[in-house]
């Protein structure tokens, strides 16, 4: 058996999850990925298959999680984040957000392991106070389209409390808010990706009310940062903290770069607005520069042409056409 750490990262073939074991493995831990596959996908883990570092595991976090040799830390990153999937699929995501996270802190009881639980900003709901510090407890409407995500993750954040308090758990919440980056799902359904798709393939860009709703996007690799850093810094049992960019953005702002990102003449669309759709979303991140020393680094416009240049190599997937040289 290699003395390397040992990492499970449950979601680990998911766009933040695929990210996160690059890094690790990059730090030289042993990895195990594990995923059911209903949104991530092996390709974006692919580039591991023959380093003997990596293993990849296909399982639902809904059944216990396999008996490993031993664990050192989990990352609980499996979830559908989706909007699009909040209403096809709002029981498997109630579910792998209550019964799942149950089973990775029992796996972290029989480890000693510590945890790292994915949360969100969607837990603050449509913020009545802004920006949103951890101490914020929200305004999250129970009954609405968003509940079974909203409210399962503010359950797993819970229950990781509980199993703190009654087991000594070492579990630590990070609450993640809007993030961006290559791997994301061309369909995904979050304003990027849907952004980006419409304008390479020359189509109009759909917002949805009057695009002065605001949100804040951080790139993938400084999320993972900020991850590895409450994962691996002493003396955090129990924390939660915000990671997430701080520089507002109104949707309707967006477009405007995303089509001068992309460089394309598609014009702007405005379509109804959701239920129950935020407002407002900004994180304080006050803790995290404190406790982590931790920073976004990645400016939006680096950020959408890094996310764009993946997307053009699967163009073929939005417009029907080969990838161009």
């Amino acid at each position: 058996m290699s003395g390397r750490d040992h990492a499970v990262v449950t979601g680990g073939a998911g766009f933040v999850g695929s990210h996160l074991v690059d890094d690790l493995v990059a730090d030289d831990y042993r990895v195990t990925a594990v995923d059911s596959f209903a949104s991530g996908t092996p390709e974006n883990v692919s580039h591991h298959a023959d380093d003997d570092r990596f293993s990849l595991l296909q399982r639902d976090v809904r059944d216990p999680l396999p008996d490993f040799d031993s664990v050192d830390v989990i990352y609980h990153f499996a979830s559908r984040a989706s909007p699009t999937h909040f209403d096809s699929h709002p029981i498997e995501i109630a579910m792998t957000n209550s019964l799942g996270t149950r089973h990775v802190l029992e796996a972290a009881v029989e480890h000693d392991a510590r945890v790292v639980v994915a949360s969100t900003s969607e837990v603050y709901g449509d913020p009545e106070v802004h920006p949103q510090p951890e101490s914020y407890r929200g305004n999250v409407s129970p009954r609405g389209p968003r509940a079974p995500y909203d409210e399962s993750k503010r359950f797993a954040e819970a229950l990781s409390m509980a199993y703190v308090r009654k087991h000594d758990v070492d579990a630590r919440t990070v609450r993640i808010f809007n993030t961006y980056g290559p791997r994301m799902q061309l369909d995904d359904g979050r304003v990027i990706p849907n952004f980006l798709s419409q304008a390479l393939a020359g189509d109009d860009l759909t917002v949805y009310g009057d695009g002065e709703q605001t949100r804040s996007f951080c790139y993938v690799t400084d999320l993972v940062d900020g991850i590895r850093r409450l994962a691996d810094r002493p003396g955090l049992q129990g924390a939660v903290m915000n990671v997430g960019n701080t520089n507002e953005i109104t949707i309707r702002e967006l477009a405007t770069v995303v089509r001068d990102v992309v460089d394309t003449p598609s014009e702007v669309t405005y379509e109804p607005r959701p239920t129950d759709d935020p407002d407002l979303r900004c994180p304080d991140v006050s803790t995290a520069r404190e406790r982590l020393d931790w920073e976004p680094k990645v400016p939006l416009r680096a950020g959408l042409a890094q996310t764009a240049d993946h997307f053009r190599t699967r163009r073929h997937e939005i417009v029907g056409s080969t990838p161009e040289d």
